[in-house]
């Protein structure tokens, strides 16, 4: 067959190993890490998931090479753990099973040992080492590793590897990027040693080269072992393209891949990690340029998930492997999806962050737009319904979409009915934001799914208890979603206000000069859209803080957008709407007239809970999920809906 991307399509071979195609899933960390280090079985079944989506290479991370000296509650390979061997291996062979190559990384955390620990508390109590002396911002004191030390740990990274090896690893990456130790020896922002580790770029260079031979020594040749950098670290203190490409040509001699990153740790998340508010692919220029001056292949990443771009990429020569994280969180099966022609059916990330944020708050981990992460034990395969059955669901918002996909899949005669002529439900507003499309384009993706899976769609329909008797439906999942929360405050209701749903529709309406009513995130994202569009803005919110309903890693990014566009007014209390803005009252008592001609309303939703009280009784199975059981998340109502069709 002639395959639509050829170049993503393309094996590649590093060393001795082949790869299947130039599609590779980034290191992401597991979930359920025992107390002594070992890979978990719930964290090979999510490494295991990308393998079965048709990914290159799986990469599992990270594996601290040196417990002594990081003690980071990430895993360790070790033969004096009892399990960690095996773990490891069956790791590694749930990966390669399934054709792709399972790779593993191999860090050190340095001064930012225990990063990974839920309770940050137990971090500061740890031992901290890294290059040089120096505290760090959070107050915490840091030692200079001795030279018996240095060479205890490159040691560790050799008899790591040997021990990767034997587990079925075939390749190995090391971490030398994102502030991690190796890179805190690279950069001039931590190390300021005085010795043949510093100074120079050939000396702080020393230790990535002493760990990457230690490593070689450890597989032999033809073993593929990748060096994980950052192509610039994007502070004023640290190092720029420019020394990244020095750093590549020295490393390039002991390496098979050069993979190309960029940022450091805690200073810039939202480079590393791109958010909804860069562009796809914003790294990619690092590798383009590390390229042009190393022989050696060269990989890319950094928001990547259009088959169209990732192809271009490649095609001109800019990098040879592209790298997915999130991409493959979202939908694990999009490499499969490119090499069988089917780029309309992938699930496209979102960069909401809801992953990266649950493994910080919870130690699991969560996708918006898929409700197996996490849970891939729980069976990554819909399985027929032993008795079919006659399915309604009320409302073709993300979860109900997601319900009527789940549960066609299982052989179900599946209706759906949206009582408006879109579906979409309140992802519908989200087309009007530049930086959130892709959540717009979600209901349009869950839509083809689940008409190919034989759903059928009902659209200007809405369903009541005798719409459901009429049909004689077994099952109802009521997923009406929510409504505007619009409180009797005076001149809300007028001809210059906008409720935030509705912007999409009545973009023209809104002026140059916009006070956006609700600091929430809804309102937030708003009012940074309107701002990225020149338009003077002012936000007006009751608490003290902003976007509390954005999750954590989202939130600082969201702030600073904020910064930039806007003026904001907390502690303000809203009391009337005018022609010239809105009438507040602030902390002191104090009323304040907070200028601007049109008025975005952003107050919050309610569930629709008449409708779903008329329909609790309509059908022998009802089950109520998303907004109308709960203003939540879009990741609630879409695990809920998957969930609710699986017990039909």
């Amino acid at each position: 067959m002639q395959r639509k991307y050829p170049n993503l399509c393309k094996p590649i071979t590093l060393g001795r190993v082949t790869f299947r195609n130039r599609m590779f899933s980034a290191p992401m960390g597991g979930t359920d890490i025992t107390n002594d280090g070992c890979i978990g079985p719930k964290s090979t079944a999510f490494y295991e998931l990308r393998a079965k989506g048709g990914a290159g290479a799986v990469t599992v991370s990270e594996c601290m090479v040196h417990p002594e000296t990081d003690g980071s509650h990430a895993y360790h390979l070790d033969t004096t753990i009892l399990n960690s061997l095996a773990c490891a291996t069956y790791t590694a062979d749930a990966i390669r099973r399934h054709g792709a190559m399972p790779s593993l990384e191999l860090s050190h955390s340095g001064m930012y040992a225990g990063t990974y620990m839920t309770d940050k508390s137990k971090q500061k109590s740890m031992n901290q080492w890294g290059p040089s002396d120096t505290v760090r911002p959070d107050g915490v004191e840091v030692r200079a590793l001795t030279k018996e030390m240095i060479a205890d740990i490159v040691a560790s990274y050799g008899r790591v590897a040997g021990l990767a090896k034997r587990a079925g690893f075939e390749m190995l990456m090391v971490h030398g990027g994102h502030g991690w130790l190796i890179n805190q020896f690279l950069s001039p922002m931590f190390n300021h040693r005085q010795d043949e580790y510093g100074g120079s770029l050939e000396n702080r260079c020393r230790f990535a080269i002493e760990a990457l031979k230690a490593v070689r020594e450890a597989v032999g040749p033809g073993f593929p072992i990748e060096f994980r950098m950052s192509g610039a670290e994007f502070v004023e203190e640290g190092y720029g393209l420019d020394e990244g490409v020095r750093i590549a040509q020295m490393v390039e001699p002991y390496v098979d891949l050069l993979h190309v990153s960029a940022g450091t740790y805690q200073r810039t998340f939202g480079i590393t990690h791109p958010s909804m508010f860069t562009e796809h692919g914003r790294n990619v220029f690092l590798a383009a340029e590390i390229k042009k001056h190393v022989s050696v292949p060269v990989a890319t990443l950094g928001g990547l998930n259009s088959p169209e771009q990732m192809e271009e990429i490649i095609a001109s020569g800019q990098a040879d492997i592209v790298y997915m994280g999130r991409a493959l969180l979202a939908d694990p099966f999009l490499p499969r999806k490119v090499t069988e022609n089917r780029p309309e059916e992938i699930v496209k990330c979102l960069r909401c962050f809801t992953c990266m944020a649950e493994r910080a708050a919870t130690s699991t981990r969560r996708c918006t737009v898929n409700p197996l992460i996490g849970r891939e034990m729980e069976g990554d395969e819909v399985q027929p319904a032993p008795v079919k059955k006659k399915v309604i669901v009320a409302g073709g918002g993300p979860g109900g979409l997601y319900a009527a996909y789940t549960a066609a899949r299982r052989g179900h005669q599946v209706i759906l009915c949206e009582k408006e002529s879109e579906l979409g439900g309140i992802l519908k507003s989200e087309q009007a934001l530049s930086f959130k499309h892709e959540m717009y384009e979600l209901s349009g993706t869950y839509e083809l799914l689940a008409r190919k899976a034989g759903a059928e769609i009902r659209l200007n329909t809405e369903v009541t208890a005798e719409y459901v008797e009429k049909e004689g439906a077994d099952a109802l999942i009521i997923a009406v979603g929510s409504q505007p929360l619009v409180p009797p405050i005076k001149g809300l209701d007028g001809d210059n206000v906008v409720i935030v749903n509705n912007y999409y529709l009545e973009k023209d309406k809104v002026t140059d000069d916009v006070v956006v009513f609700g600091g929430g995130l809804a309102g937030c994202e708003c009012a940074i859209h309107l701002g990225m569009e020149g338009k003077r803005v002012h936000l007006v919110e009751m608490r003290d803080a902003l976007a509390p309903d954005a999750n954590v890693r989202h939130r600082p990014l969201l702030l600073a957008e904020i910064d930039k566009y806007v003026t904001v007014h907390t502690g303000y209390r809203g009391l009337e709407v005018t022609k010239e803005g809105i009438i507040c009252e602030d902390k002191d008592g104090e009323k304040q007239l907070v200028p601007g001609t049109t008025v975005i309303c952003a107050l919050g939703q309610r569930s629709r809970s008449d409708v779903v009280e008329a329909l609790r009784d309509a059908a022998p199975f009802v089950r109520v999920i998303g907004d109308a059981a709960k203003v939540s998340t879009i990741t609630n109502a879409v695990y809920w809906g998957y969930h609710a069709a699986l017990d039909i």
